[in-house]
């Protein structure tokens, strides 16, 4: 590549760390640890203390939400990435259900301190009310994104990590209707049944 262009990438790059001084960041515990379900800059892997994640029915819809919830004594894996301007409307549209909360207690290898927030279901919206099951396409999703960032290890780890598996799974591999759902591989597929079958969760008709 010539000198110049070089240049111009390296002053494109100052200018965009720039632009992204004293942003917010999140952090992504589900599907936002899948980088091709969103375009946040900065991002990278992070591990989040005092959190675990655990799937809840709402009143806002008939399939589960991912959500995360205060476990002292645990510890997850994720994703951070930037809000430029700290414009969450995009964002909190995304996740609809949730409220922002901040957290402290994050190993990430920024060089700087942090402004980080997570998204937790909000109470008044959890239901235990008839069934909410979790799509396939949404787990599939999210599993990916940890395969990619940590490895089988790191899968493992995100099932160990997650509560609420009894809600159950539904099947919709064929027809996905998390509207973010991505190709997978057989070889994550099978990862993905095998650690269902493991845990001995249900599976809705």
């Amino acid at each position: 590549m010539p000198q110049g262009a070089l240049c111009i990438r390296g002053a494109l790059a100052i200018k965009r760390d720039m632009d992204l001084s004293g942003a917010p960041y999140f952090f992504g515990y589900g599907s936002l640890v899948n980088r091709a379900t969103h375009d946040y800059p900065r991002a990278a892997r992070a591990r989040l203390r005092g959190w675990a994640r655990a799937w809840r029915g709402t009143s806002l819809r008939q399939v589960a939400y991912l959500s995360a919830t205060e476990a002292p004594g645990t510890e997850i894996e994720g994703l951070i990435a930037a809000v430029p301007g700290g414009d969450w409307a995009a964002l909190d549209a995304r996740e609809r259900a949730y409220a922002r909360h901040p957290v402290a207690m994050v190993e990430h290898d920024h060089p700087e301190a942090l402004s980080i927030m997570i998204y937790k279901v909000e109470p008044h919206h959890v239901s235990t009310t008839g069934a909410h099951p979790i799509l396939l396409s949404y787990l599939d999703t999210v599993v990916q994104g940890f395969l990619t960032e940590f490895g089988e290890a790191g899968a493992a780890r995100f099932f160990e990590t997650t509560r609420g598996w009894e809600a159950g799974i539904l099947d919709d591999r064929a027809a996905p209707r998390y509207p973010r759902a991505q190709p997978t591989t057989d070889r994550d597929r099978a990862l993905v049944d095998a650690a269902l079958r493991d845990l001995a969760v249900p599976r809705h008709a």
